[in-house]
């Protein structure tokens, strides 16, 4: 069942009291550079964060650019990377994109959706989180959390991931764009949780339109 829509006024209290709580969110996730940003949400499919930053620290420490993790090679990435989900084909996706930007970009992640895309492992949500965090572009990843908020609350309710980022990026205020992916997923991974919201310490909870809020 989909909830009431809210209302541009309501989506713009929303936006304002997230900033308010947090004025420049940052990525969870632990990066060096662009490159190993890209590693990391990558790595981060079907995974959590927390799983992501136990391998990627140590990792990055050994190959922190698109050379090294070459060199390093397919075995020895799934070493370190062996205790998050689906190792072996991110282990293999992380070299070949290494060695692709070698070869296609000069070793530098490129600032192209296209290019970001057609890099092995590379789908829209992994280049719209690069283009958000590395280069400052307004655009929106939708992960669980940010489908499951754009629904519930009726910020953006859509059937897929395309159609619930369409639909946020047409109805969010341009002024909050550049951090409304990271307030959305931080407030889904704490507060709009998918069991046992806490809707009691939710800060937006007067506008979001969830029929059935929790007391406590």
């Amino acid at each position: 069942m989909v909830n009431a829509l809210m209302t541009p006024e309501q989506i713009a209290r929303f936006f304002t009291r997230l900033r308010a709580r947090n004025p420049e969110p940052q990525s969870e996730l632990e990066y060096r550079n662009v490159f190993t940003l890209l590693v990391a949400v990558v790595l981060s499919a079907q995974a959590t964060d927390r799983s992501v930053n136990k391998v990627t620290g140590p990792l990055f420490a050994a190959a922190d650019t698109p050379q090294k993790m070459r060199q390093l090679g397919e075995a020895r990435i799934c070493d370190y990377i062996k205790s998050i989900g689906l190792y072996r084909t991110k282990a293999k996706n992380v070299l070949a994109l290494s060695a692709q930007l070698l070869r296609d970009h000069g070793g530098e992640v490129p600032h192209s959706r296209a290019a970001l895309e057609a890099l092995p492992g590379v789908g829209r949500k992994t280049a719209n989180v690069v283009l958000n965090v590395a280069f400052g572009e307004p655009t929106m990843a939708v992960d669980t959390h940010i489908f499951r908020i754009a629904n519930r609350t009726g910020l953006a309710p859509g059937k897929t991931p395309r159609e619930v980022e369409d639909g946020l990026l047409a109805r969010i205020p341009k002024r909050f764009m550049q951090h409304a992916h990271h307030w959305l997923i931080l407030h889904g991974r704490y507060i709009c949780k998918a069991r046992n919201p806490d809707c009691a310490a939710c800060p937006v909870r007067d506008v979001c339109q969830y029929d059935a809020k929790t007391t406590a």
